[in-house]
Formats: structure tokens, sequence, C-alpha cells
């Protein structure tokens, strides 16, 4: 079992960065790769992350976790303060630009469940009746994907 990291420290270790965050190392070079979190190397060439990147990265899970893209997320992240920690009104800011997007994403799956459960309660799973097909490909039209179960606001 590895120690606790003291909370004194200001900067971590990627390990210590994946036991507090609960992310794997892997996934924090993706991140890091990805420009959603940085770290400065040591002269060893070893990653140190500043402590507060434990707040970015659960911010990244959260986020992912609603359904956010991992791109719309690094353009969130990047409008937060370099020289500070982040504070709740930064992340009181990025949420609320979030919630048109949320809301979108609510609208879509309560469709989802909706057609479902339609189709499922009334027994025909006909192609012909049934409301999340496309008889006749007359959708086709509209472009790729269930287009009936897409919302606008939601990139596919």
């Amino acid at each position: 079992m590895s120690e606790a990291v003291p909370w004194d420290h200001e900067e971590l270790t990627v390990g210590e960065l994946a036991a507090r965050s609960g992310v794997a190392v892997s996934a924090l070079h993706f991140y890091e790769r990805q420009g959603l979190i940085s770290s400065r190397r040591t002269p060893g060439n070893q990653r140190r992350y500043h402590r507060a990147t434990l707040r970015r990265v659960a911010f990244i899970r959260v986020s992912q976790r609603v359904g956010i893209p991992l791109a719309r997320i690094g353009e969130a992240l990047a409008t937060l303060p370099g020289d500070r920690t982040p504070d709740a009104k930064d992340w009181r800011r990025l949420s609320k630009g979030w919630q048109a997007d949320l809301d979108a994403r609510i609208e879509q799956l309560q469709r989802l469940r909706d057609d479902l459960t339609d189709c499922i309660g009334c027994g025909c799973l006909s192609l012909r009746r049934c409301a999340l097909t496309n008889a006749r490909d007359e959708m086709a039209a509209s472009g790729p994907g269930p287009r009936k179960l897409l919302v606008d606001g939601i990139e596919p």
C-alpha cells in the first residue's frame, strides 16, 4: 500500500496524482497529450504536477461522465487562470456555460427512453411501424445516424 501524499506538497508525481484522483497513470498521460493537464519535468525527466491538477482531473472526469466531449472540456480548461488555482466562481462559470448542452442531452435521452418504451410497449417490433425506424430511407437526406433521436445542439 502506498503512503499518503503529504498535504503540504505543492507538486505530485504521476503515481501520487493517480492514487489521489483515482485515475490510471495511462489516462493522466493521455490527458496531458491532449493538453487537458500539464506537468513540468525534473532534471531526471520525471513528471511533476501542481497540486491544483487534482481539481482539473476531477473536473475532466465529471465532465466526461455527463457526456461532454474531451475537445469541449479542453476548451473550457483553457479559459481557467494559469496563475492561480481555479476557484468556485471559475467552476460555476464553466458549468453554467454547459447548461444548454446538458439540457439538450437530457432531451435526447428522454426521447430515446420514450421511443424505446413505445417500441417495446407495443410489441410490434415492425420495421414499417416502429418509431425508431426509417421506412424507405426517407430521412437519408437529413444526414447519417439516428435522425429521429438526435437533438439539435448535440454533435452526433
